[in-house]
């Protein structure tokens, strides 16, 4: 454990269900969580729920009344935003952030979110030698890292990444739901890939096809061009002008149900039964390389991902300034080597990291 522990870390929509697992994560690494949201109902009832020595602190907050969220990042070493949709959240709280002096992480797995999380706050950020890496999770940040790892010390461009989701299923939470619609309204209801070194939006279907998923998994139908975060994340610092992302279709059918319960909980960890696959191939020239990681829940792995870039950013071991996303301020391969509690990762001989954590 870093020299970060018992830092004080607030969470932005720590009730909601990843900031759940977020501020559980918090605990179990010895950090103090300071719990904020809209509702101060709720965040009582959650530091009542929370098992720890004593409640955590509990501020309520609103993303409309600066003055409040100001409160809850007082004496704060670090912010997680786990409150979507983050078109509406991240602004805010990075604004917050920036009065406050700390790090700021969030887990929007929101495409135009993050775009104007770069837009925005780049140049502003990287001149007051702030930290904010957004799209800290399952969609962005793994699949960042896995590409970045994949990519090696000696690869500096490649022709094509390919990631591939195989989810056995994906019950969508209310967030994950409210987002979407904020998001498909501000495409228009069009679709989005990153081609030619650019986001394009398009009107027609996507593709579908079949992706050969490592064992145990094995090839599965998949919908072609279903683009996440990682559109937004890869390309941010590295030269790949084909970014491609897919979805197992059950998943995707489940998401796009209107009826498809949230997720529910199947062990003391509050994890449902999800089991997922990501499977990244990176191309150039007539090259391959593949990174693949597998571990269950999605949102519950977007926890240790989160707290684990919280806990490096406060001990110094990051590699940039300013709006970066995971795969650029991180080490890949030793940030995902240190995931093995929570995930299964199997790299390329090239990739060059300090040996695993016994």
């Amino acid at each position: 454990m870093g020299s970060g522990a018992r830092a004080r870390v607030a969470v932005f929509g720590a009730y909601g269900h990843t900031g759940r697992f977020v501020v559980a994560e918090l605990l179990e690494r010895g950090f103090a969580p300071v719990l904020s949201g809209r509702d101060a109902d709720r965040l009582k009832e959650l530091a009542a729920e929370t098992a720890s020595a004593s409640e955590p602190d509990t501020r309520a907050a609103s993303v409309d009344d600066p003055a409040s969220l100001d409160r809850a990042l007082a004496g704060t070493a670090a912010v997680i935003n786990c409150a979507g949709p983050f078109a509406t959240t991240a602004a805010p709280v990075i604004e917050a952030a920036l009065r406050a002096g700390i790090p700021y992480v969030d887990v929007a797995a929101e495409i135009e979110a993050n775009v104007d999380t770069f837009a925005h706050f780049a140049d502003r950020a990287r001149a007051a030698g702030a930290v904010i890496v957004p799209a800290m999770a399952f969609y962005g940040g793994l699949g960042d890292l896995l590409t970045t790892a994949a990519m090696g010390e000696d690869w500096t461009t490649a022709d094509e990444a390919h990631i591939a989701y195989g989810l056995t299923s994906w019950h969508p939470t209310p967030g994950t739901r409210a987002a979407g619609a904020v998001s498909r309204e501000r495409r228009d209801g069009r679709r989005v890939r990153f081609a030619n070194g650019t986001l394009e939006y398009r009107d027609d279907a996507p593709p579908t096809l079949r992706w050969p998923f490592p064992e145990p998994m094995g090839a599965r139908e998949v919908i072609g061009e279903f683009s996440m975060a990682d559109v937004v994340t890869v390309p941010s610092h590295l030269h790949i002008p084909e970014v491609r992302t897919y979805m197992t279709t059950e998943a995707a059918r489940d998401l796009s149900a209107p009826d498809t319960p949230a997720p529910a909980a199947v062990d003391e960890h509050g994890r449902s039964a999800q089991t997922f696959l990501v499977d990244v191939l990176v191309r150039s020239g007539g090259d391959e390389r593949r990174a693949v990681a597998s571990g269950r829940d999605i949102y519950a792995v977007t926890a240790p991902l989160a707290v684990e870039a919280v806990d490096r950013i406060l001990t110094g071991r990051t590699r940039a300034v300013g709006v970066a996303s995971a795969g650029e301020i991180f080490d890949a391969p030793d940030f995902l080597r240190a995931l093995s509690p929570h995930l299964s990762v199997s790299l390329p001989s090239g990739s060059t990291s300090p040996e695993p954590r016994p």
